[in-house]
């Protein structure tokens, strides 16, 4: 099924509203990138690298068994079968570990564990489960009950994953869990990263308080300054402050003022940038920019290419994070090097209907189920509670005005 355009709907150019791609070329348009430093890999995790990694050694580094039983040759046990064994006497045995290359001849063969090297008389290995007695019955003699698949069965071979000096990763990735396994397996100690982005998270508003606060008429919890900086942490950053401000425009600038002390590279406010009588950000910061995207929610958006860089984001919570990831979030990542600056995206079917606003690219926090993507609330920018169950954003054209159960989408996906 396809997606409802509104017929002869208003072009975004002919309005006051610039795109998302505008904004963010602006943006993206004023990073710099951050320093490189070269950092063990136990302090990698989650950096960015910057230089690429090359083996150091062959992956494997030499001809190992796969299993644990016998080092043999092939043509002794080629044809064994369980009605006709094939007999062989065991001379040495080989743990994983062990430097020994033991001699062996016809008949005879040695006992290895897996990730042992292949002795060099040896062509295949034979598991103990093809065995008469397997491991309880492994040494001194050997009854093989099933001849191998071939030649080579069951052996690594040097250098059939990664030959040595080649490149392993390449620069501009995610540096997670796995790369950091295979640069250790590969026998690189270090790796060469961009530092971290220092950064001040800045939540405005004087109805805000601390989460557990016994609230008075007017006030709230304060969520978007967690929210962010949990963002920012995810995407590779160091938060240095963390903090919020009532609408005094004094007060706004003296944090400003702190934050630059501090060294951030950037400053994430939320709050403060639209129409309203109290909008600190925007009578504080006289170098910030404002301007409306094209967008749904995070329509009002503020920006200073000043150093440090300030993002002004607009506070409703669904608004706060949708413009993190689809402003911020690229723009540490660009600090970084990041080859890739935006989350991976899925098609999938609808599981249920909505509108969409005709001149706006709607960003829709979606559940997946069985039956595809499904609003996580009900539609509003204020809904905090319905993005704990988000899993991504359903990111919907500014053309499209209706959404049908069954409608392709795309999926933005933060999980």
């Amino acid at each position: 099924m396809a997606l409802h355009p509104r017929v002869g709907a208003v072009a975004v150019a002919g309005n006051a509203m610039i795109t998302v791609e505008e904004h963010l070329a602006v943006i993206l348009a004023a990073v710099r990138p951050l320093e490189l430093i070269t950092v063990p890999l136990e302090d990698a995790l989650g950096s960015t690298l910057r230089t690429a990694v090359l083996a150091a050694t062959d992956l494997p580094v030499f001809d190992n068994s796969a299993m644990d039983g016998f080092a043999v040759r092939h043509a002794d046990v080629a044809g064994a079968s369980a009605a006709s064994p094939a007999l062989l006497r065991v001379v040495a045995d080989l743990p994983a570990g062990s430097a020994l290359d033991p001699a062996f001849g016809p008949g005879e063969a040695v006992r290895i564990m897996t990730g042992a090297p292949l002795p060099t008389a040896a062509d295949t290995v034979v598991p103990f489960e093809a065995t008469e007695g397997g491991l309880a019955d492994s040494l001194g003699s050997v009854r093989v009950l099933e001849a191998p698949r071939g030649v080579g069965a069951h052996i690594r071979r040097r250098g059939e994953d990664v030959i040595a000096r080649s490149e392993l990763l390449a620069a501009g990735v995610l540096l997670g869990p796995l790369q950091l396994a295979a640069v250790a397996a590969a026998n690189v100690a270090t790796v060469t990263v961009a530092r971290r982005p220092r950064l001040a998270v800045i939540s405005t508003g004087s109805e805000l308080v601390s989460p557990g606060t016994e609230l008075a008429r007017g006030e709230i919890p304060e969520s978007n300054a967690l929210l962010l900086a949990a963002l920012a942490r995810d995407a590779g950053a160091e938060v240095l402050m963390l903090t919020t401000v009532h609408d005094v425009d004094d007060d706004l600038r003296g944090l400003l003022a702190r934050a630059r002390a501090l060294g951030v590279d950037a400053v994430i406010t939320s709050g403060g940038v639209s129409a309203g009588a109290y909008e600190v950000v925007k009578t504080a910061v006289a170098e910030m920019t404002f301007t409306q995207v094209a967008m749904q929610p995070g329509k009002p958006q503020g920006f200073s290419a000043a150093d440090p860089l300030v993002f002004g984001l607009p506070g409703n919570p669904v608004s706060a994070a949708v413009s993190f990831e689809v402003f911020v979030r690229p723009a540490l990542l660009a600090m970084q090097g990041r080859s890739h600056l935006q989350r991976r995206m899925l098609r999938v079917p609808a599981a249920t209907g909505w509108r969409s606003p005709h001149d706006r690219r709607q960003f829709v926090p979606i559940t997946l189920g069985e039956g595809g993507a499904a609003p996580a609330a009900a539609a509003g920018s204020h809904r905090a509670g319905g993005l704990a169950r988000a899993e991504g954003y359903a990111v919907i054209p500014p053309d499209v005005v209706t959404v049908s159960a069954g409608d392709l989408v795309d999926v933005m996906l933060v999980t």
